[in-house]
């Protein structure tokens, strides 16, 4: 039975980034986004949007853009696309689960794992941290999005010091990539997952 480990973090915290150290020492590692992105890609929640938002849906995909801006047209609709697309991204998660059994620990990386309640199926949290300046230069740094952008994004998450203080364990990723490095290699070690 697996150590099932969640990491999360706020944007330009460096979750990526930790979850990619976890892969590199050979831990399985899920990512919530990455699987909503398979099943809008051709994936099983093509048919419940094309329900939704038929309109959102082009050569079998789901066209984001698309999607988001239904959403912001009618703000119920989330509800309604959530309820079809959760189980989706739950099965694809336990999927993973049982493919990866025999792992001494796997990660999930769930990017709003607090809010979704995520914490009460895990075995433990990992919380990536940094100083809100660096954060925001971060994310501003990708030019992907504006301030404002930015500002919403926060104001939809858990405040970063909540999701430190709800943590088990908590890597500041400020003190630069051999140190966060480290503290995932340690992090591994401790919670059995090494096979060195």
């Amino acid at each position: 039975m697996s150590y099932v480990l969640g990491l999360t973090g706020s944007i330009g915290m460096g979750k990526t980034t930790t979850a990619g150290f976890f892969s590199d020492a050979g831990v399985p590692v899920w990512d919530a986004d990455a699987a909503v992105h398979r099943l809008y890609d051709g994936g099983a929640a093509v048919p419940a949007i094309a329900r939704l938002v038929p309109d959102a849906v082009n050569g079998g995909k789901v066209d984001r853009a698309v999607l988001r801006a239904a959403i912001a047209g009618n703000p119920a609709l989330l509800q309604q696309i959530e309820a079809a697309v959760h189980p989706l991204v739950s099965a694809d998660r336990q999927g993973f689960l049982d493919e990866n059994a025999d792992a001494p620990l796997v990660v999930c990386d769930i990017p709003l794992l607090f809010e979704t309640g995520a914490d009460g199926w895990l075995d433990g949290v990992l919380v990536v941290t940094v100083d809100a300046e660096t954060q925001r230069r971060r994310v501003l740094e990708r030019g992907t999005m504006s301030a404002a952008d930015f500002a919403a994004i926060l104001a939809k998450q858990v405040p970063d010091a909540e999701k430190r203080a709800k943590a088990d364990f908590v890597i500041d990723t400020g003190k630069g990539l051999d140190h966060a490095r480290a503290e995932v290699l340690s992090l591994i070690e401790r919670l059995g997952g090494s096979d060195a």
